[in-house]
């Protein structure tokens, strides 16, 4: 991992950042990996957050996702390609990626309800939260990940 920062958090306050990342890898094992790569793209992306677009994007390629899907994401509700299980965890990841816009929606918690346990409604929203944290730290810091693959070229 290459990484540049404006401050780097990890040196500024390393046992808070280690308690952060052990959460945060908790969260990315919660759920399936296709699902949670897609959630934080999509996060991202409202966000804006381009290091984190970058991470999950290869990321999620390296685990088998494809560019459609991944280009689709902008266009998620539109778009035939995603699982109704998929349509309610990005609907779920809009609505509290976008809480100062408005609340989630009964329609958004109806589909999350039908798609998901209890259990993993929690672990679906951990994993948002996370990721919106991760989103907030990277660009609050200036901090850039270089995926591996154009390290090493």
């Amino acid at each position: 991992m290459i990484m540049t920062a404006k401050l780097d958090p990890f040196a500024a306050a390393p046992q808070l950042m280690k308690s952060w990342m052990g959460l945060s890898m908790a969260a990315d094992g919660s759920l399936e990996n296709s699902l949670v790569e897609l959630v934080k793209t999509r996060s991202s992306l409202i966000n804006g957050c381009d290091s984190c677009i970058n991470m999950h994007t290869a990321d999620a390629r390296a685990r088998g996702e494809t560019e459609q899907r991944l280009y689709l994401l902008s266009a998620w509700r539109e778009a035939p390609c995603y699982t109704d299980r998929e349509r309610a965890a990005l609907g779920w990841t809009d609505a509290l990626t976008r809480l100062s816009e408005a609340h989630a929606s009964e329609a958004d918690r109806a589909a999350l309800q039908a798609h998901f346990s209890e259990e993993e409604q929690v672990k679906l929203t951990l994993l948002i939260n996370v990721i919106n944290g991760w989103n907030r730290i990277m660009t609050g810091f200036g901090l850039w990940y270089e995926t591996p693959a154009k390290a090493a070229a």
